[in-house]
């Protein structure tokens, strides 16, 4: 492999506070696209064969240095909890219910959970992790929410199709019916009672 091509993929990519694309380092050493990505692949095989404790991964469509999975029982406890920005239950509930039925309104996220999602959405965006990504036409022109490309990194996951099954995590097949029914509309409330609003985090 090019030593020098190899040094500079690894310094950008080293400096980078986000996954670097292919296509941005292609233009910088004006190579081919393919190249360059084809180079990374090499590198990541090279990385994983010699048994680092990090790995260069395609994650959120670039290209990042972290740490290898084997190593998370080390990195955990390396890591101080305060130095940890911890979401609170709410918060990371809502993350949930958008990530998984994005694009979704305030009014559907406040109908599965029950409370006043303005807090938490407002906790999330401040962070990154959602963000809104289109409008609802019908009535009201309702803001859709959606996650981002940094939510996207936290998980080191490529796209959003490499989350888990939600069946994962609600066994109950009749939750995830009713889920459904009350974010098509379909399911009528006999009674309408008045949201609580959950505290800021």
């Amino acid at each position: 492999m090019d030593a020098d091509l190899i040094r500079a993929i690894e310094a950008m990519v080293l400096v980078s506070q986000e996954p670097v694309r292919s296509e941005l380092m292609a233009q910088l050493l004006e190579r081919p696209v393919v190249e360059i990505e084809h180079m990374c692949e090499r590198l990541s095989e090279s990385y994983e064969q010699a048994g680092h404790g990090f790995e260069l991964a395609k994650i959120a469509g670039g290209w990042r240095f972290q740490t290898h999975p084997s190593m998370s029982m080390y990195v955990e406890q390396f890591l101080l909890d305060g130095q940890r920005a911890r979401l609170s239950n709410p918060a990371l509930e809502t993350l949930a219910i958008v990530a998984y039925k994005q694009p979704i309104s305030r009014m559907q996220i406040a109908s599965i959970r029950g409370v006043d999602p303005d807090a938490v959405l407002r906790t999330l965006h401040s962070r990154g992790y959602v963000t809104i990504v289109s409008t609802d036409t019908g009535p009201g022109q309702a803001s859709m929410w959606g996650t981002t490309q940094l939510f996207l990194e936290k998980l080191g996951i490529a796209s959003l199709a490499d989350m888990p099954e939600i069946s994962s995590f609600v066994p109950d097949a009749n939750i995830i019916e009713a889920l459904e029914k009350t974010l098509s509309g379909s399911l009528e409330l006999e009674e309408e009672a008045p949201l609580t609003s959950d505290a800021p985090d």
